[in-house]
């Protein structure tokens, strides 16, 4: 079976108005004068992220993140139809803030690690650890 000829493709060379009216460099002066680029003034709207946006988000599994909402440690989710569950984007972000803060602040209220010598299972090997 032939198969009919393709017309050649034509190649668009950058004229000197095209590169001229492109947009311009982030951080320019140009940039930042354009209106659709604003700097830093807030949505109009709340934004709102699904399951999958969060994942990305937060390196959580939805165990964790269901626990730690019932506790009142993650932002509670909301249905905005029966079938759609969303966070407000807003409210995770700030509650990153606050980790990162509670990180930094005081090395006490960063995630504690769990002595590996009170297991009961996999017990640690006697002269493994060095204090």
């Amino acid at each position: 079976m032939k198969y009919p000829a393709q017309p050649p493709v034509a190649t668009a060379s950058i004229t000197e108005r095209d590169f001229n009216s492109a947009t311009p460099f982030p951080g320019t002066e140009a940039y930042e004068a354009l209106p659709q680029y604003p700097r830093h003034s807030p949505l109009p709207f709340r934004r709102t992220i699904r399951r999958h946006e969060l994942r990305q988000i937060v390196p959580l599994s939805e165990t964790t993140i269901y626990e730690m909402e019932r506790r009142g440690e993650f932002p509670r989710r909301f249905n905005l139809t029966p079938r759609c569950v969303v966070w407000d984007l807003d409210e995770v972000e700030k509650w990153i803030e606050a980790c990162k803060q509670a990180a930094h602040t005081s090395p006490a209220m960063a995630a504690v690690k769990p002595d590996v010598r009170l297991r009961k299972t996999r017990p640690v090997r006697t002269g493994s650890h060095q204090k």
